[in-house]
C-alpha cells in the first residue's frame, strides 16, 4: 500500500485484511506449531501499514491485534459459558472485549512506529528507514508485550516468542528468553519489510546473525547433565470440573488419587516423588487432616514424598497452595507427623483475576455466577518463596497461571534447584487449545531456566520436559493415568537465568530514545 486509502470501503478492506493477518498468527502456537506464520503476518502488516499515520495506523494495528487474540484465546469463553453460568452470547462478548483490550498493545506499537519516525521522513535517508524497522519496531513491539504482561496484573499469553517453543530458534531462549525471541522475530519481519523497499542487505545480515547465533548457542549453554536422576510419578486424576468442588465428591476424589498412587509404592516400582495436581485435595487442610496424616505416614513408610495441591488457611485468609507429605530432606528419614501450615509449603502468588480473586467483588459478585466461582477469594503468597524439599530434592513450583511469568519463575529458581514444577487444573477449558498453549509456555520456562520441568494436571497436559524444551514423556488428555519416569538432573545456570529480561528492556528503551531523536531531527529538516 503506497498511500493512505482515501475511501471508507478501501479502509474497511484494509482493516479486514489486518484482522485476517492477526488471526493467522494463532497457527504459530500450539497445537499447530506453524511458526513461519508469525514473521510472515508481521511483515505483511508492516508493509500494508507503512504509510498509515495517526488514528489510521492505530485502527489498523488494533484490528491486527484483535484478530490475533480473538482467535488465539477464543478458548477463554469456555470457562465462562460452561462453568460460569453465562449465556454463550455473553461469554463470547466478554471474550471479544478482552481481545479488544489486548489488541490495544500492538495498536500502540503500530501507532508509535509511524508517529516517532513519520513515513515521509523515512525516504530521506537509508539509515533512518533501516533503523525504523530493525531498531524502533522490535523495541516498540517488545516493550508493549512486556507492558501487557504487567498492566492490571498482566496477561503475557501469546507473546510472539512462544511461537518458537518448538521452532528452530527455541534454544536462543536460554540466552534471551521468550521476550528476546519476540525481539528477534520482530527484527526478521522488519528486515523482510525492507526488501519491499529494494533493500536486501539488512535481511542478509539479520538472517546471518540469527542463524550463526542459533548454531553457537548450544555450545555456550552452561547447563550440563549431572549423571543423576530422580524417579517421579505424576498422577492425572481426570476429575470432572462439574464435580470437583461438590462436597459429596471430596472423599471419592482424595481416595482416587491415593488409589492411583498406591501401586507405585512397592519396592520394584517405588518412586522418589509423587505429584498430585493443583487443588487435587479440594478442601482446606483442617477439614481433611485425618486423610493428610494417613497419606503422610504412607509416603514416609515407603521412602517417598507426595507434593499435592490443596487449600491452606491462615486465620481468615485462604491460599491456593502446594504442600509436601512424607519425606522432606532425604529418602530415608524418621517418621514425622504432618503439621498444618508447615514450613515446606508454597502459596500461589500470581492469582488469576475472576477465577481466584474478584476485583470490585461487592459490585460484580451479585451480577452472575461467573463472578462467584468456587474458591475465588484467595489471598496472595509471597513473590519469592523457598523451594519445596521432597526426599532431598529442591523443587521450584509455579501453580497454574504463574508459569507464564518468566521473572517470577526466574527469581524462585536457584543454583541448587533440581526441578521446576507446575501444577494446573485446565479442566476449566475443556477440549480447547488453552491447555495446549499452557503446555507450550511451560516448555519455554524449562529452556529459559535450564532445568527439567514436571507438569502435573487434573486432565492434561501432564508431561515431563527436558532443559531444552522437549517433551520427553506425557499422558493423553482426558484420561485417568499415572506418568512414571526417570528424570535426568542438570546443573548450571543459563545466561537468561543470570541476566533476565532487564538488559533487553533497557536496550529497547534506548532504541526508542534514539528513534525519537532521529524523528525529531527529521521533522526539523523537512
Amino acid at each position: 500500500m503506497n498511500k493512505l486509502l482515501p475511501h471508507s470501503q478501501s479502509n474497511l478492506i484494509s482493516l479486514i485484511t489486518a484482522f485476517a493477518a492477526g488471526a493467522s498468527t494463532s497457527l504459530s502456537f500450539a497445537p499447530y506449531g506453524l511458526w513461519l506464520f508469525m514473521p510472515v503476518a508481521l511483515t505483511f502488516a508492516l508493509w500494508q501499514s507503512q504509510q498509515l499515520i495517526g488514528k489510521h495506523a492505530f485502527r489498523y494495528w488494533l484490528s491486527f491485534g484483535f484478530g490475533s487474540f480473538a482467535v488465539g484465546i477464543s478458548w477463554v469463553h469456555v470457562s465462562m459459558a460452561t462453568f460460569g453460568g453465562l449465556p454463550l452470547v455473553v461469554s463470547l462478548a466478554l471474550m471479544a472485549v478482552l481481545s479488544l483490550y489486548l489488541g490495544l498493545y500492538p495498536a500502540l506499537a503500530g501507532y508509535l512506529l509511524n508517529k516517532i519516525i513519520a513515513p515521509k521522513s523515512t525516504f530521506a535517508s537509508y539509515g533512518k528507514l533501516t533503523f525504523k524497522y530493525l531498531g524502533l519496531f522490535p523495541a516498540l513491539w517488545v516493550l508493549t508485550e512486556w507492558l501487557r504482561g504487567w498492566v492490571l496484573t498482566g496477561f503475557p499469553w501469546l507473546w510472539i516468542g512462544y511461537s518458537q517453543t518448538n521452532g528452530p530458534l527455541s534454544e536462543l531462549a536460554s540466552l534471551i528468553g521468550a521476550l528476546g525471541l519476540s525481539f528477534v522475530l520482530a527484527i526478521v519481519a522488519g528486515a523482510v519489510m525492507l526488501t519491499t523497499q529494494k533493500r536486501v542487505l539488512p535481511l542478509v545480515v539479520v538472517l546471518s546473525v540469527v542463524i550463526m547465533t542459533t548454531i553457537v548457542t548450544p555450545y555456550i549453554n552452561p547447563v550440563v547433565a549431572t549423571g543423576k536422576s530422580v524417579k517421579v510419578a505424576l498422577v492425572q486424576g481426570n476429575i470432572a470440573q462439574s464435580m470437583k468442588w461438590e462436597p459429596d465428591a471430596l472423599w471419592p476424589t482424595m481416595l482416587k488419587f491415593m488409589d492411583l498412587t498406591r501401586n507405585h509404592f512397592d519396592e520394584q516400582s517405588s518412586v522418589d516423588i509423587v505429584i498430585w495436581p493443583e487443588a487435587a485435595i479440594p478442601a482446606p487442610e483442617a477439614m481433611v487432616e485425618d486423610f493428610l496424616l494417613n497419606a503422610n505416614q504412607v509416603a514416609n513408610l515407603n521412602n517417598t514424598a507426595i507434593i499435592t495441591g490443596i487449600i491452606s488457611r491462615e486465620e481468615h485468609d485462604f491460599y491456593n497452595s502446594l504442600i509436601v507429605l512424607g519425606n522432606h530432606h532425604s529418602k530415608q528419614q524418621p517418621s514425622a507427623d504432618y503439621q498444618i501450615n508447615g514450613d515446606n509449603e508454597f502459596r500461589k502468588h500470581h492469582l488469576l483475576p475472576i477465577g481466584e480473586f474478584v476485583p470490585f467483588a461487592e459490585l460484580l459478585r451479585p451480577l452472575a455466577p461467573f463472578f462467584n466461582l468456587p474458591m475465588s477469594s484467595f489471598q496472595r503468597g509471597d513473590f519469592i518463596q523457598p523451594n519445596l524439599t521432597a526426599t532431598g530434592y529442591k523443587v521450584a513450583p509455579a501453580i497454574c497461571y504463574e508459569i507464564v511469568f518468566p521473572e517470577q519463575v526466574r527469581d524462585n529458581t536457584h543454583a541448587d534447584t533440581d526441578l521446576l514444577l507446575t501444577v494446573s487444573n485446565d479442566a476449566w477449558f475443556g477440549t480447547s487449545n488453552g491447555p495446549l498453549q499452557h503446555m507450550e509456555i511451560a516448555q519455554m520456562r524449562a529452556i529459559e531456566m535450564g532445568k527439567p520441568l514436571l507438569r502435573a494436571t487434573n486432565n492434561g497436559v501432564t508431561a515431563i520436559v527436558d532443559p531444552y524444551g522437549n517433551i520427553t514423556d506425557s499422558l493423553p488428555q482426558f484420561e485417568t493415568a499415572v506418568l512414571v519416569s526417570e528424570v535426568a538432573l542438570y546443573h548450571g545456570d543459563t545466561w537468561f537465568k543470570r541476566i533476565g529480561q532487564l538488559p533487553l528492556l533497557i536496550l529497547c528503551s534506548l532504541l526508542i530514545f534514539c528513534a525519537i531523536s532521529l524523528g525529531y531531527r527529521g521533522s526539523r529538516a523537512i
